[in-house]
């Protein structure tokens, strides 16, 4: 698509609102947009104790928005609280081990409301 007066007298490049430089010479970075977060007190997170196979079982916490939380920095935090491994799978936080009582006061100490079950 080309410009609305391209090649008539009244043809103006376009110019950076930043600088005031033509687009083709302009050195600023693009805009990044901040990304929307939901504040973590209006947010209920499911806390679940699931059994795998062999005997395993894992701590999951559900129920957060992708886009409004930063999983993968709550899930570092958590697995650090709870001194073990896990895992960010389609938006649930997986926690190896049994540490539902853990990763509840964590997430409260955050803001965030639980609900267990």
């Amino acid at each position: 698509m080309s410009r609305l007066f391209a090649g008539t007298k009244w043809d103006r490049p376009p110019t950076c609102d930043r600088c005031g430089k033509l687009e083709s010479e302009c050195t600023c970075p693009p805009i990044v947009p901040e990304p929307v977060r939901i504040p973590p007190e209006n947010q209920t997170a499911r806390l679940k104790l699931e059994k795998r196979p062999k005997g395993k079982s894992v701590t999951t916490v559900s129920n957060l928005d992708p886009e409004g939380n930063d999983l993968v920095s709550l899930t570092a935090t958590l697995k650090t609280k709870c001194g073990s491994g896990g895992t960010l799978k389609d938006g649930v936080i997986e926690i190896q081990g049994d540490h539902l009582t853990t990763v509840e006061n964590a997430l409260k100490g955050i803001g965030y409301k639980t609900k267990r079950g």
